[in-house]
């Protein structure tokens, strides 16, 4: 049998790489877009569906929407609308490459920097097709992930170009790349911190010259302060991001979730998540935080947890000089975790499998070179690396599969969901919501009235009870609901649109005007309120004042103010 040139065993892992991705993730080619975030970054996003344009375009830059800054990932799902129109399986199969792309970089980083093909190919592997992964790449909303790690490994490629040569030209590379990043997805701000563990291992940068292992304190001093510019950046990145969410409302107050809960649920997930790294089982769309219960994490899950993070690290650190990848590894997880962990409650999750995204690579890196380091003396060595990658890698890319299945539509996603979490409040909001749009308003009915009956004051399911009971001709019903929705959330838009549009109907249309404007103080971009109110002014007999609203939105959406104008003028 020949052998294969060793020139060609590269090409032949990244096609075995590519072939793994395509056949775990090809079949979202068929999958539909899904009824959580989906909407609000996609298919209801008006400045989305207007494709690549300079009006949408700038609104990416000045946006704070959905309590985020990141314009180049609204850029892209511009794109898609531009290429694609809603099609679907375009979309996800635009998030699949990126995957593929991001899969065959960290092969070839980790080639370049260790020079262990084989190890570098496992750990790609493992990125490529562990379950974890499925939520950022199967779902459409997280095209930030996807699109952030591709800068954020383009950046160490310049990083790695610049320490071949330094010179300002590589340096000022590496900080584009890691700007464009931020403008994905600010998760990216612990780059700094990863090019330091990198310069640890495996660039050595940090040894004297001459010496023999030891740490230069000097070179240490100097490693530090090259990336100071880059801090500067992850700084900027964190003051507009915190800006950005606490204008938007995400973030929790200290009252809601508490220092002391905030530190055990971070224990706690971050033992989660290696749990569910090695056994990806009973994976969900959306875990609740035990705060929203008003429930405190477990004594023996925070001791336990916190046992295990201190062993696991004081392990590592006395292996820092003969198994330096074993400390690179870990810190890399633990630091690069630490923007999402929850110190800064964003959201009402405990935590989120898309979290993983690129913290998982550091113990993809421990495990590959810690199997590697302990079977070096055992002569069956190769085999059973080889019988072991093998295994984990076919038996990841099954499970990867099977999960990848449960989002190809909202329904089978939070049906899912609701199979493996307790008191889901949001999957059976979400669920409903497959059904309302399917026109089986009983079932939406009761799918909200169980969210209901876990949360009581979760204004989102009052607001689409309101919704089913105005299709039903209930509007009475309907404007209780929505009233209810208001109480929890005063500034909820679309509760006080759904508000005006039920008075609407009943024919109070000054009534109906009222909530409009409230709606449109809220959200003065809120095209729909624009062009109702002017509608509840002309059916008072305000024909002026109609027109007045008219041309004020012509500055907000000219096509739809000048099809709200040929209506006026009919009416007329």
């Amino acid at each position: 049998m020949r052998k294969i040139p060793d020139k060609t065993i590269p090409y032949l892992a990244a096609s075995l790489l590519s072939f793994l991705v395509l056949a775990v993730y090809g079949q979202v080619a068929n999958h539909a877009f899904i009824n959580f975030d989906d909407q609000q970054y996609v298919y209801e996003n008006r400045h989305v569906l207007k494709g690549l344009s300079r009006e949408g375009i700038l609104w990416s830059l000045t946006s704070f929407n959905l309590s985020n800054w990141h314009p180049l990932t609204w850029v892209s799902h511009m794109a898609d609308v531009e290429f694609f129109g809603l099609k679907a399986g375009s979309h996800h199969l635009v998030n699949v490459l990126f995957h593929l792309v991001n899969s065959l970089f960290l092969f070839s980083l980790l080639r370049r920097m260790t020079g262990a093909l084989w190890r570098s190919a496992f750990v790609a592997a493992l990125f490529a097709v562990h379950p974890l992964h499925v939520e950022s790449v199967a779902w459409v909303s997280e095209r930030k992930d996807v699109l952030s790690t591709l800068f954020f490994f383009l950046a160490i490629g310049a990083y790695l170009r610049y320490v071949r040569t330094p010179n300002f030209g590589r340096y000022v590379l590496v900080a584009a790349c890691f700007a464009l990043g931020l403008l994905c997805k600010p998760m990216l701000v612990t780059l700094p911190f990863v090019l330091l563990l990198l310069d640890w291992w495996p660039l050595e940068r940090f040894k004297g010259e001459g010496s023999s292992g030891s740490i230069s304190p000097a070179n240490l001093s100097r490693l530090v302060l090259e990336k100071v510019p880059l801090l500067a950046l992850s700084v900027i990145s964190c003051v507009v991001t915190y800006t950005a969410q606490a204008s938007g409302g995400s973030v929790s107050s200290l009252e809601r979730i508490p220092p002391g809960l905030r530190f055990s649920n971070a224990f706690v997930s971050y033992v989660v998540y290696l749990v569910k790294t090695i056994w990806p089982a009973r994976l969900a769309v959306f875990y609740p935080h035990p705060a929203i219960f008003h429930a405190g994490v477990p004594v023996w899950q925070l001791s336990g947890s916190v046992l295990l993070l201190a062993a696991v690290s004081c392990l590592t650190l006395w292996e820092r000089n003969r198994r330096p990848f074993l400390t690179v590894g870990w810190l890399w997880y633990l630091g690069t975790l630490i923007p999402v962990i929850g110190l800064v409650q964003v959201g009402e999750q405990g935590f989120a499998d898309r979290y993983t995204y690129i913290p998982s690579i550091g113990i993809y890196v421990a495990i590959a070179w810690g199997m590697y380091d302990s079977l070096r003396n055992w002569r069956f060595q190769r085999h059973a690396l080889w019988a072991l990658g093998v295994t984990a890698v076919l038996a990841l890319s099954v499970a990867s599969w099977n999960q990848t299945r449960h989002w190809r539509d909202s329904l089978s996603l939070h049906t899912h969901t609701l199979r493996v979490t307790n008191n889901n409040w949001k999957a059976w909001n979400g669920l409903g919501n497959a059904y309302l749009d399917t026109g089986q308003y009983q079932k939406a009915i009761d799918d909200f009235g169980e969210a209901l009956r876990i949360k009581p004051d979760y204004p989102e399911a009052w607001n689409n009870l309101g919704t089913v009971n105005g299709l039903l001709g209930k509007d009475q019903q309907a404007i209780t609901c929505f009233r209810i929705a208001l109480r929890v959330k005063p500034d909820f838009v679309d509760a006080l649109y759904n508000l005006g549009t039920a008075y609407g109907r009943m024919g109070q249309h000054r009534q109906a005007a009222v909530y409009f404007r409230e709606a449109i103080r809220f959200r003065p971009d809120y095209v729909p309120a624009w062009v109702n109110l002017s509608i509840a002014h002309l059916l008072q007999g305000e024909r002026g004042m109609a027109i007045e609203i008219c041309e004020r939105l012509r500055y907000i959406d000219p096509a739809s103010a000048e099809e709200l104008y040929r209506q006026i003028q009919v009416t007329n």
